[in-house]
């Protein structure tokens, strides 16, 4: 049943005949964009509005830009566009806030996706808080601004202004209006060859014409400070694509008229992704890679998909080569060579080069162009290519040795399962899932479904298991234990020194199980050590009934201690007071976590150890020889592990809990373990010791178990997550939670001991002593 406008009477009696003229003549549209839910706020934000006593109009600009802001990139911004303008109403006018609303639409068309109208937002709320003067006149000259500036172009061209004329009223009021010679300057430095949203469309339909197929494009803002090693990639079957491309060319001062043009980028970056989903797919056995055993994969995998689309569409080939660098210079660069082998394998014509690397992947590529259907191809090409760079001595770093062609993507797509979690994407005409929260009546008497799938529009939740008459629980049929709700963390920016309220999100994800015998072998191998420090847990700190003699206050009478009191008496001297014996029971009452780092670079080897063992491999007996000592000295310990894809997915696996058994599901989730997406440490510490705080323990412990610095995919100042970590161990310090770290980087030492301070860190610089060194420091911080 339709909702109607009727059934806001409450709201259209309190906004007043002018606002209801206009929310009259924007029912429609706004029947149309938004879901119940999204009315209900659209409706319910104009009450709030309203209710903040700054005129009708701001209530007005609100209920007509509304509608198209949804309408462009979804209802979910309109939220954000509402907080946001709630955020700065005490800071800033009421012609300002009209400005944000009626200018929203424009800025929501321009950015073409809620993520970049979020930084934007972002943005807005800087500038107040920096340069308040400037909003008004930007605001005003938006739709010039956008029509020629990336999100990042306009960043840069705000901090700018605000940087130049931070107390020069007059000269910022010209900037930001681009009244000045500077502004408009700055703004033409600033301007992108080729922006997105102007040929988004035309990239769909060239796809379409290509395939016989629809593909999703959505736009994405790089690094807002620099666009440097920002590259294309898959996610969820969502192509994602820079929101502007420059002209390029290989030589940095080249002509105008020998640059490719920005458009032939995109056409190029398009055609290539689209390749990989048509023709590539994920593989499960990809975890157990190292970043140079898949450097050489999807290498070779580039390479494989771009011959067969090339196959059905010969003119790709040229729009693919042009961009594929030419330079035959012997660089030291991993990254140069790359793009060494991958012009080699794509160009035929390709010689000179007597680079062994070079030669074998050229060879290899060409004597197996009769199996280019095989996705396995490049799995056996890359593997021999990454043996023998290995036999070379060449180094990889995944984050430094970057290609330098702008269209191919980063290959993602080979390594990340895109049904996982995808539930979390909406599709255009898909509605967000609701999570709705009921009591045990409401779930008896009006429960529809009890079976639906992970795809149902509504999911209910208990706060208990709903059990049937046979004592199993849904969860139990359906073979899923019950999720745990998405948690919102702050963070903190240490250029503004401020806060950012419910910034991170970490989601509790079920551990995956692995083979329980892995684990066994290890414990079997390493009983000594688990021998030794159970008898030293043991020994550290005696346990049961301690009398304590010579106290003035106690339990019983200390009859020597009396008799000697009364004999001092009769002599008549000073007695000694102290005449009891307090009795009290001594037990160790502490908990700990130990948090593992799970990020991708745990997958890396360890070089003094035998081949094919990883950093995770050594972490994961570390934890299995702790634990194994605690479980026989009764300690209470959780072990938790952690890795994040950006603020919005901090990933929580709680791989053992203080309560649950140390069983064969423990040690399968430790088997389970694998390296993964990054390291977004001081939203999992939060977590951490938001979990610790349920313990009544006295002594409260979380050992970061890592093997680099914080970092994420959506942050590229390696100082902001470095700042909110060791704020994240301060909160944690204040609360009575003390953090320490060991670390398996070598070159540690000095933003470790900023984060977590000079005593409460360690550096191991031999990872393979690392099943003894855990156990050994968990005894040393628990005495």
């Amino acid at each position: 049943m339709a909702i109607q406008l009727s059934d806001y009477q409450d709201v259209l009696d309190e906004l007043g005949e002018t606002a209801n003229a206009v929310l009259e003549s924007n029912w429609h549209d706004a029947a149309r964009v938004f879901t119940p839910r999204g009315l209900d706020t659209y409706l319910r934000g104009a009450a709030g509005l309203n209710s903040l006593g700054r005129g009708t109009d701001l209530v007005e600009a609100f209920l007509e830009a509304a509608p198209q802001v949804a309408r462009e990139i979804g209802e979910e911004a309109v939220s954000e566009l509402l907080s946001a303008a709630i955020k700065m109403y005490s800071r800033t006018s009421a012609a300002v806030l009209v400005l944000l609303f009626s200018t929203a639409p424009t800025a929501a068309t321009r950015m073409g996706e809620l993520e970049l109208f979020k930084g934007y937002l972002g943005l807005l709320n800087t500038l107040l808080a920096q340069a308040p003067r400037s909003l008004r006149p930007m605001l005003s000259k938006l739709d010039v601004l956008l029509t020629h500036l990336t999100l990042g172009g306009l960043r840069r061209w705000a901090m700018w202004g605000v940087a130049a004329y931070r107390n020069k009223f007059d000269e910022q009021t010209a900037y930001f209006g681009l009244d000045s010679d500077d502004s408009r300057t700055i703004m033409k430095k600033e301007q992108r060859g080729v922006l997105f949203v102007d040929v988004q469309r035309r990239l769909i339909m060239y796809l379409r014409a290509l395939w016989g197929q629809d593909f999703f494009l959505r736009p994405t803002s790089g690094d807002f400070e620099t666009r440097e090693g920002y590259r294309p990639y898959i996610e969820h079957y969502f192509i994602h694509l820079p929101d502007a491309f420059d002209d390029f060319s290989e030589q940095e001062n080249a002509a105008a008229e020998d640059k490719i043009a920005g458009m032939e980028l995109y056409r190029a970056a398009a055609a290539h992704a689209s390749a990989h989903i048509m023709h590539s797919r994920y593989d499960p056995l990809a975890e157990d890679l190292s970043s140079l055993q898949k450097a050489m994969i999807g290498l070779v995998e580039d390479a494989r998909v771009e011959a067969l689309a090339i196959k059905a569409f010969p003119g790709l080939k040229q729009i693919w080569l042009n961009l594929l660098p030419t330079d035959q210079s012997k660089t030291d660069s991993t990254g140069a060579l790359l793009d060494r082998m991958a012009r080699a394998m794509a160009d035929e014509n390709y010689c000179n080069d007597d680079h062994p690397l070079v030669e074998a992947a050229r060879a290899l590529f060409q004597q197996a162009s009769d199996r280019l259907s095989e996705q396995r191809l490049a799995w056996e090409i890359g593997r021999e290519l990454a043996k023998q760079a290995e036999s070379l001595g060449i180094r990889f770093n995944p984050n430094k040795d970057l290609p330098a062609n702008p269209y191919r993507d980063d290959n993602r797509y080979l390594w990340v399962d895109q049904t996982e979690e995808a539930d979390g994407i909406l599709l255009p005409g898909q509605t967000k899932q609701v999570r709705k929260y009921v009591s045990v009546m409401e779930m008896w008497n009006n429960l529809d479904v009890e079976f639906a799938g992970d795809d149902a529009q509504e999911v209910w939740v208990l706060a208990t298991e709903w059990f049937h008459d046979d004592g199993k629980s849904l969860n139990e049929k359906e073979g899923k234990p019950p999720m745990a709700s998405p948690v919102h963390y702050p963070e903190w920016d240490y250029q503004t020194q401020l806060e950012r309220p419910n910034w991170t999100t970490v989601l509790e994800k079920r551990p995956k199980l692995g083979e329980v015998a892995e684990i066994d072998a290890a414990i079997e191998r390493n009983k000594p050590i688990i021998s030794r420090l159970k008898h030293l847990i043991e020994a550290v700190q005696p346990q049961g009934v301690v009398r304590q003699r010579k106290q003035e206050d106690g339990d019983t009478i200390d009859i020597n201690a009396a008799v000697d009191a009364m004999v001092s008496i009769r002599m008549g001297s000073q007695p000694d007071p102290r005449i009891n014996i307090r009795t009290h029971l001594q037990i160790r009452d502490l908990s700990v976590v130990l948090l593992i780092d799970l990020s991708e670079s745990t997958n890396d080897q360890v070089r003094d150890a035998e081949e094919g063992v990883t950093v995770l491999d050594m972490a994961r007996e570390a934890a299995a020889l702790l634990a194994e000592a605690l479980n026989k000295v009764g300690d209470p310990f959780a072990i938790h592990g952690f890795d994040s894809n950006g603020r919005h997915d901090v990933e929580y696996y709680r791989i053992k809990d203080f309560d649950a058994p140390y069983s064969d599901v423990t040690k399968g989730r430790l088997a389970g373990m694998k390296g993964q997406l990054s390291t977004r440490m001081g939203a999992a510490l939060r977590h951490a010791g938001s979990l610790l705080a349920q313990r009544a323990s006295q002594k409260k412990l979380v050992i970061l178990l890592t093997d680099g610095e914080p970092a994420d995919n959506d942050v590229r100042d390696p100082q902001y997550l470095r700042f909110d970590t060791k704020k994240a161990v301060e909160e944690l310090g204040r609360s009575g939670i003390r953090t320490f770290c060991l670390s398996l980087d070598p070159y540690a030492d000095q933003y470790v001991s900023n984060i977590f301070g000079a005593k409460n860190y360690l550096v191991l610089d031999h990872v393979t002593r690392l099943p003894e060194k855990l156990p050994a420091l968990y005894l040393s911080m628990t005495r």
